[in-house]
């Protein structure tokens, strides 16, 4: 037990005596918890942390669960809670660490994230979507797609080009975009599985203040970076109980309908179960890494396995069911709060894990991150990178 565990400990002991869960209101409580630096541990004093080691959230955010605490419903803030909050901490200025962090941890104000475009998705560094400066204020053009919760969020963490004179890596900066702005509109995207989980976003003179850039004019390709390690680490480096997720599902229709079993199908299960065992604590391991340090490009091979099994998992469960795993349970058109592969039929599954291997990064483009950056082999001939970018072929 270091000191470090004790005083925490100790904190949150305080905090519950001071503010009875049942009886304080639950915006109130999430407030004066972040106050009290225990919304984040690690993130500095004044900053809803302690300065504090990383691994101890987990203590803390158990603590507080047990005692029947009210949570910030991370899963209604994924890209607010996994991406922003990190990259305003580490790019951001005093001001808009002290102006954003507060509600975005409370979930007062919820984010989404545009990076993606109809011509720039695997490459993200060649989007066209350009930011003009025009006195203290950016004007912002361009389109972006894929985006999840934009059609409730109210902050988005913008990639546009500042500078389409230098190359496409060079010429990007990094901004915080209110989604209430006037030019700010949002058209749903529906999916094959009948939802709409994720818009496209036009932006047509969107005027966006100099004082929500993050990080230097020029700087944004590094910033993107940073978010995007956190996003791989946040969709593949989840940690779920043993058996829990997709994998559990299959077990669980396994146990229930023992008609349907055959030795062939056994042997699949059987792989499947331990590849889903060996990614989850490989996550584990992960996020021990994190506790010493920023994430790095470990995430991008947690994200690849976890995506090839889903899909592999949702596909064994479809043949598994047969004539019932054809059936579909809603196809209701609606824009969901946020998406849940678990609890739904296995037609549904099925059809929204095909994402998983496109969303926060194509597995195509994150093989080439782990042969590069984790393997050193040598990259991939590019012509393009000391080019301007007005001068690339689109």
């Amino acid at each position: 037990m270091t000191a470090d565990a004790t005083e925490i400990r100790g904190r949150v002991a305080e905090f519950l005596a001071a503010h009875d869960p049942q009886r304080t209101d639950r915006l109130e409580f999430l407030r004066a918890r972040f106050d009290a630096g225990l919304a984040w541990v690690h993130f500095p004093a004044g900053l809803g942390g302690l300065g504090a080691a990383r691994e101890l959230q987990a203590e803390v955010d158990a603590a507080f669960a047990e005692a029947g605490a009210p949570d910030n419903q991370p899963q209604l803030n994924v890209i607010g809670l996994g991406m922003a909050g990190p990259t305003i901490l580490r790019f951001g200025t005093d001001e808009q660490r002290r102006r954003y962090l507060r509600p975005l941890w409370t979930g007062e104000e919820t984010w989404c994230q545009l990076f993606s475009e109809p011509g720039a998705g695997s490459d993200l560094a060649a989007l066209s979507t350009r930011a003009v400066r025009d006195g203290e204020d950016w004007v912002v053009d361009g389109q972006k797609v894929w985006t999840s919760l934009a059609h409730r969020a109210r902050w988005a963490i913008l990639v546009a080009r500042s500078d389409p004179d230098q190359p496409k890596h060079k010429g990007l900066s990094y901004f915080i975009c209110d989604m209430t702005a006037p030019g700010v509109e949002v058209r749903p995207l529906r999916q094959i599985t009948g939802e709409a989980e994720f818009n496209e976003v036009f932006l047509t003179g969107v005027r966006i203040p100099d004082s929500q850039r993050l990080g230097e004019v020029g700087q944004g390709w590094q910033v993107a970076m940073g978010t995007l390690m956190n996003e791989r680490v946040a969709i593949g480096g989840r940690t779920p109980p043993r058996e829990g997720g997709m994998i559990g599902e299959a077990a669980e229709a396994w146990r229930a309908n023992p008609d349907k079993r055959t030795h062939g199908l056994h042997d699949r299960l059987l792989r499947l179960w331990v590849d889903a065992e060996a990614t989850r604590l490989t996550s584990i391991r992960l996020r021990q890494q994190l506790a010493i340090g920023e994430p790095g490009p470990e995430g991008s091979a947690v994200k690849v396995s976890f995506a090839e099994q889903n899909q592999a998992i949702t596909g064994f469960e479809l043949e598994f069911q047969g004539e019932a795993g054809l059936s579909y349970d809603d196809w209701t058109f609606r824009q969901p709060d946020f998406a849940s592969l678990t609890k739904r039929g296995a037609g549904f599954r099925y059809l929204r894990a095909k994402g998983n291997s496109i969303e926060g990064g194509t597995t195509e483009i994150l093989r080439n991150v782990i042969a590069e950056r984790i393997l050193g082999l040598p990259q991939e001939i590019r012509t393009d990178k000391d080019r301007p970018w007005k001068e690339l072929p689109r």
